[in-house]
């Protein structure tokens, strides 16, 4: 799953039968609220009437959320019966992670599923035995996953070149990017500015700026280190090695970044580690620029290359000549890691690559291009975008906003798109994987979806695809918007649950063929 059948579309695997209900309350409590999978299977009232299904999910809602106005969703059958459904489907509703199907969708057709990105090492000067006589350029060019391990293997090369010197400085040019006074400010209640899911997009992005902090219990005590070792960067480890036993969370620890001047910063971590075990967390510490050349510098010292010069942002000069480049995957990898573990970074890094692949003369902010040639490129497909706010592109706002018919509207336009299969193949798969792995376990529906998931305080969301019992796709956009939204999550399950085993696919009358007689009904 998925794969592409012989009418183009994708398909979905077959799915595993229903367990009954008293398995499902006793393997997954959570679920305590879906239909049971025997009565999704016994003969009971139809759908007869278009609102009956609408009705009872509204009536859930109602009775979880306390609200008739906290859930929007629709849902539209793609090729086979059944009925479209809405709950307050033309009403702006924050979706949270959910945009980034829309900035995924539209880079693979804006800039297309072959889309690189390069990052070039280049020099003003020239090689003499083993140095190399001139500054060293990095000319980034967006790449939204330019990791550790591709940057040791590029760096690599000057060794192999023969070069243990570079006589001159280190100077980034982050001049691909055009942002115009940064980016709007997101208020984070989890007093975390150093969390992973905050970094901000730059051109100098490297390794998704984050610093990997990891501490192991043994008989020696503890040891701690990070991955890139930077100078900038010292742990004080305070963590005690105790009897050996179960290894505890990650939450048993505490990590505080003390920040000094100078721009270093001193890491002071404290806890209990069992021996045997070990614990880790990642933070975002050092402004990109820093990170970057900070991580370079390190990876050649390990080589043995040492750089003369101090570090310096500029313009590469016209007559630099090329040493070396780093090419990223094709962008149809890059969409499928944004998608399946929701990397906000990514997305926002996406919509800048839109922005600066398709930046008009009057334009000088690559989030704002990007946002107006996703515009643009939805109004083309007939998508009404009034009351839409993409923001950032990656749903990491307070601010954006979108209605769940444009949602399926979008995505019955994916559901035809020549890569409707690289956008579903990178979507998390029900109860198997990604976001998605941990939810409708034990139902009877793994692999029955590709859904997309969204969490934000106060916000909870889904959109994507959907089988149900009749072997009909349906595409399917909810949002739940509630203080507090934490059971949100159980009315979008359910709404998935009952697309899949009750959907509504109603009874209607169709004029027979030509030349035949009496009516077909389905």
């Amino acid at each position: 799953m998925p794969h592409s059948n012989s009418a183009g579309k994708v398909s979905f695997r077959q799915k595993r039968p229903a367990l009954a209900f008293a398995a499902v309350l006793a393997l997954s409590p959570a679920l305590a609220y879906l239909p049971s999978a025997q009565a999704a299977d016994d003969d009971g009232p139809g759908y007869s009437d278009n609102r009956l299904w609408a009705s009872q999910m509204r009536d859930y809602a109602m009775k979880s959320l306390k609200s008739e106005e906290a859930l929007s969703m629709a849902a539209v059958p793609l090729n086979g019966p059944g009925i479209d459904q809405s709950i307050n489907a033309d009403v702006p509703m924050s979706p949270g992670s959910i945009m980034k199907v829309i900035t995924t969708y539209a880079a693979l057709e804006i800039l297309g599923p072959t889309h690189h990105w390069n990052t070039d090492f280049l020099t003003d000067g020239e090689l003499i035995g083993d140095t190399l006589k001139g500054n060293l350029y990095v000319r980034f060019g967006g790449d939204p996953k330019l990791t550790f391990e591709r940057l040791w293997g590029t760096l690599r090369e000057l060794r192999d070149m023969g070069i243990t010197r570079i006589d001159g400085s280190l100077v980034l040019d982050g001049s691909y990017f055009k942002t115009d006074g940064g980016f709007p400010a997101f208020k984070d209640n989890g007093n975390n500015p150093h969390a992973p899911f905050l970094v901000e997009p730059s051109a100098y992005l490297t390794n998704l700026n984050l610093m990997h902090f990891q501490i192991r219990a043994d008989e020696r005590g503890t040891q701690a280190w990070s991955t890139p070792a930077l100078s900038e960067i010292v742990i004080d480890n305070r963590v005690t090695a105790v009897a050996e036993g179960p290894c505890p969370s990650r939450r048993s620890f505490k990590w505080e970044p003390v920040f000094q001047d100078g721009g270093s910063v001193t890491v002071r971590v404290t806890g209990e580690l069992p021996q045997g075990c070990r614990t880790k967390t990642y933070l975002s510490l050092l402004p990109h620029e820093q990170y970057s050349a900070s991580m370079i510098r390190s990876l050649l010292g390990e080589m043995g290359i040492v750089i003369s010069g101090g570090n310096l942002n500029g313009l590469t000069p016209e007559n630099a000549r090329l040493m070396m480049k780093t090419t990223s995957p094709d962008l149809v990898t890059m969409v499928r890691d944004i998608n399946k573990w929701s990397s906000n970074v990514m997305a926002r890094q996406l919509l800048l690559t839109i922005g600066a692949q398709n930046r008009k003369d009057n334009e000088n902010d690559d989030r704002v291009a990007g946002i107006s040639a996703i515009y643009e490129w939805l109004e083309n497909k007939g998508i009404d975008t009034t009351g839409m706010v993409i923001d950032n592109g990656a749903g990491l706002t307070r601010h954006g906003r979108i209605t769940a018919r444009q949602g399926t509207r979008i995505l019955q336009h994916a559901w035809n798109s020549p890569y409707a299969s690289d956008l579903m193949a990178s979507m998390p798969i029900i109860a198997m994987d990604g976001t998605m792995a941990r939810r409708l376990r034990n139902t009877g529906m793994d692999g029955e979806g590709r859904i997309k998931t969204g969490y934000l305080e106060n916000v909870r969301s889904i959109a994507g695809f959907t089988r149900d019992e009749n072997n009909t796709t349906w595409a399917v956009v909810g949002m739940v918007n509630n203080d507090p939204a934490w059971n949100g999550q159980a009315v979008l399950d359910r709404i998935l649950y009952s697309l899949h085993f009750r959907p509504p696919t109603g009874t209607a009358l169709s004029q027979a063929t030509p030349g035949s007689s009496g009516r077909s009904i389905q």
